[in-house]
């Protein structure tokens, strides 16, 4: 399974690479920022969970998005000074918004599928 993680790395950093480029590009809508940020958390969890169940990986990637989100609520000073950085800002986020909640459900569910469908694809390959 480490040659899955190594192929799992390097889509995580072509989905930053995106996220990032998102952030440059005016007319691309800010939600793709969200619900790339959702995919690569949920890449990030199935390479720590690379033998876990995809429901279970998109389970534990919504909480964990859940979390930070919510987490952005909390308002103390030493918070607030790390979200200043450039890491703070693209890990913590700014600011409380529903809208990435449901950018962040949509990812996952989109990535869940998309790594459905090839693991199926790729084990009816390898069994014919």
């Amino acid at each position: 399974m480490k040659k899955y993680r190594f192929h799992y790395f390097i889509i995580c950093l072509g989905i930053i690479c995106l996220g990032i480029l998102s952030r440059k590009i005016s007319f691309i809508p800010l939600f793709t920022g969200d619900l790339l940020y959702a995919v690569m958390i949920y890449v990030l969890t199935r390479i720590v969970f690379i033998n876990n169940k995809g429901i279970q990986v998109a389970v534990i990637s919504l909480l964990i998005c859940y979390g930070i989100e919510f987490l952005q609520l909390y308002q103390g000073e030493w918070i607030i000074e790390l979200r200043k950085t450039l890491f703070g800002r693209y890990v913590l986020g700014q600011g409380f918004l529903w809208s990435d909640m449901i950018a962040y459900t949509f990812g996952i569910t989109i990535v869940f599928f998309i790594e459905d469908l090839t693991l199926k694809r790729l084990s009816n390959q390898a069994s014919a």
